[in-house]
């Protein structure tokens, strides 16, 4: 649960939407909504439209800004259903989004859902540097490097793993976990053989808890954390922390087949998320980072 407890004047409040929206919104009634370990989060009903406001203190105005700005992206991608952010600003010193409410349930079409993920990795940048976004960003509220670069490998070692090494150092890590991700990082070359990533637009922070389905049992994706890049990123996530059925595989796979090496390279992108969770959350996941860096050192990929 988020620790962040909002200060709003509704009435107030709804005078800030009107005028930024150019067109009256009243509050009539707020229902607070629980989950989110990062922001407070709340369904408006305003006459015959719902809307979802996430907000949080000031300082976490970028978290919002730039989620506002992925959920934009994968809108426009025309691939999948995501919530339509409608605005976000600062109101009595706090950061909010809104966007459309869309009431999920945790049941659904499982294989439309991997379609559309699979829709959405057809879309490839064609930027002469493919890999990274426009703007950096945030995985939970860790900030994610997004700076151009020509090679996935290069990006994946210098904007992903690197930095969360680095933090994790700061947070307390064993210093046996930098040094073992640095030796890590500097073989990554070798599961790159025979593979070279296209860069595909991504959810980029693509667990269970991000996704749904909606009233009729259509598949809805948030809280995206989006960029280009390797689109195995998302299926390992997805893994990582279970939730998605064999249908979601299916219907992925259906529309765009895996390589045949992703099962070796599966283990090396779910330490970026694994790394994050200690760099949030602390605990045994510094233990579960460096088994896996482990793993993968003795176990190299095939020549």
């Amino acid at each position: 649960m988020s620790s962040f407890t909002p200060s709003f004047d509704w009435s107030a409040f709804s005078k800030v939407l009107s005028e930024q929206l150019n067109r009256p919104i009243h509050i009539e009634t707020v229902h607070p909504i629980s989950g989110g370990d990062i922001h407070a989060a709340f369904q408006l009903h305003c006459g015959e439209h719902n809307y979802f406001l996430k907000c949080n203190k000031a300082s976490l105005r970028p978290l919002l800004e730039t989620e506002h700005h992925s959920l934009t992206a994968l809108n426009q991608s025309h691939t999948l259903s995501c919530p339509t952010p409608i605005a976000s600003g600062i109101y009595n010193n706090q950061a909010w989004l809104l966007m459309d409410f869309i009431p999920l349930q945790n049941q659904g079409d499982e294989i439309q859902r991997g379609r559309s993920l699979a829709h959405l990795h057809h879309q490839v940048n064609q930027h002469p540097q493919p890999f990274g976004w426009f703007e950096d960003n945030f995985i939970g509220f860790t900030p994610q490097q997004n700076g151009w670069r020509f090679e996935w490998v290069d990006f994946y070692a210098q904007q992903r793993l690197l930095p969360q090494l680095e933090l994790a150092q700061l947070r307390g890590a064993p210093s046996s976990l930098y040094v073992l991700g640095i030796e890590l990082i500097e073989a990554l070359p070798q599961w790159f053989t025979h593979y070279e990533p296209e860069a595909s637009l991504l959810h980029g922070d693509l667990w269970a808890g991000n996704s749904g389905f909606d009233a009729n049992g259509d598949p809805v994706f948030f809280d995206p954390a989006s960029y280009y890049g390797d689109r195995e990123i998302d299926l390992a996530m997805s893994e990582l922390f279970g939730g998605f059925s064999e249908d979601f595989y299916t219907g992925y796979q259906q529309i765009f087949p895996l390589d045949k090496g992703y099962q070796q390279r599966k283990a090396l992108y779910q330490l970026y998320p694994i790394l994050n969770h200690f760099n949030q959350f602390g605990g045994h996941y510094a233990d579960q980072a460096e088994a896996l860096i482990k793993g993968l050192l003795n176990n190299p990929p095939s020549p």
